[in-house]
């Protein structure tokens, strides 16, 4: 199984980007060997949410851990069968080992509108 995490930085111990569609990064990890691939998520004006829900499909994930998501990423996430979880927060490293605890559980909708946060250039500037 591969889970994708939306991150602010390239490493297991980066913060949760709470940003699906406009995240800095996404790390596929394997949960169980704890190995993992960095995607980039090229900045998008339009269409931010759908692009990053391909990319992660592209790159295999069956899971999807972040903070929000609007409901065209959600839509095209469930679509090919990929599970979601919301409201992740903190570091990388401690989500997965949540999820392999059974802490979070598969999201029924999506929790934002649509176009959620800051661009990524304010975030990472106020960091």
């Amino acid at each position: 199984m591969k889970i994708a995490v939306s991150s602010q930085a390239t490493q297991l111990t980066s913060k949760i980007d709470e940003r699906f569609g406009r995240c800095a990064y996404f790390l596929v990890i394997d949960p169980e060997s704890l190995e993992f691939q960095v995607l980039e998520n090229p900045e998008s004006e339009q269409g931010a949410g759908i692009s990053a829900a391909k990319r992660v499909i592209d790159a295999g994930a069956e899971l999807v851990i972040t903070g929000n998501m609007g409901p065209k990423a959600f839509r095209v996430l469930k679509e090919a069968g990929v599970n979601i979880v919301l409201n992740g927060a903190g570091r990388v490293i401690d989500v997965i080992q949540q999820y392999k605890n059974g802490v979070f559980s598969a999201a029924a909708k999506p929790n934002s509108k649509g176009h959620f946060g800051r661009k990524r250039e304010e975030c990472l500037n106020a960091v």
